[in-house]
């Protein structure tokens, strides 16, 4: 039984690393801005709630996105254990995750915080492009296409998502700062948090966040 929790600003890799722990310990990865784009691209009537948010970088409401999550982490994938990428996003929703799972009988083993630069941050994300039909990722610098504007798998037209343009990151930056990064105290006073520099190679970060979490 192992839960995690990635902390870090948008664009820190939250979302791949998170990938690779899930497989490596056998977990879920619960990632809360996987399960908001899919409700946005269907338009379920939480996707059209949480649109005007996304469109403008700011956060979903708490209610919304802790009601997501209470229901994901009921789910039997999770009983071997879970890492919550993208969430919590703030001290209140970092409070009902422990009461949430007090209820459950279960806790958060370890917190790592993946710290990477703003302008680090602004030159990963605004790079950052999606294929409109197949949803494939790209980027301008590190993975472009091999045809410009033209997706490798499908031919479909790659495009910049409104919330990976440079006002919309500066914007979703200050929100982090603001609300997300205290975290970072709420979890270091409970013990549990470890910092790790975000940047550098791929597997050369995820041994570093190995290393911690298999540290006692």
């Amino acid at each position: 039984m192992l839960n995690l929790i990635l902390l870090g600003p948008p664009g820190a890799g939250k979302g791949s690393q998170a990938k690779s722990l899930a497989a490596r310990y056998g977990i879920s990865q619960i990632s809360t801005g996987d399960i908001l784009r899919v409700a946005v691209r269907d338009k379920t009537p939480l996707g059209i709630k949480v649109r005007s948010f996304m469109d403008k970088g700011a956060l979903v409401p708490d209610n919304l996105v802790v009601e997501i999550v209470a229901e994901r982490l009921t789910m039997d994938d999770c009983k071997t254990g879970f890492i919550l990428d993208g969430f919590p996003r703030n001290i209140t929703q970092a409070e009902v995750v422990e009461k949430m799972l007090g209820g459950l009988g279960e806790k958060i083993d370890k917190v790592i915080n993946i710290e990477v630069s703003h302008k680090e941050i602004v030159k990963r994300l605004s790079g950052r492009r999606v294929c409109r039909n197949c949803g494939e990722g790209y980027h301008i610098i590190f993975n472009p296409s091999i045809e410009d504007k033209i997706c490798d798998k499908c031919k479909g037209e790659i495009y910049q998502r409104d919330d990976d343009k440079e006002d919309t990151i500066e914007d979703r930056l200050k929100v982090y700062e603001g609300q997300t990064s205290p975290l970072t105290d709420f979890y270091k006073k409970k013990g549990l948090l470890v910092a790790i520099g975000g940047v550098g190679g791929f597997k050369e970060i995820t041994e570093k966040i190995v290393n911690a979490i298999e540290s006692r």
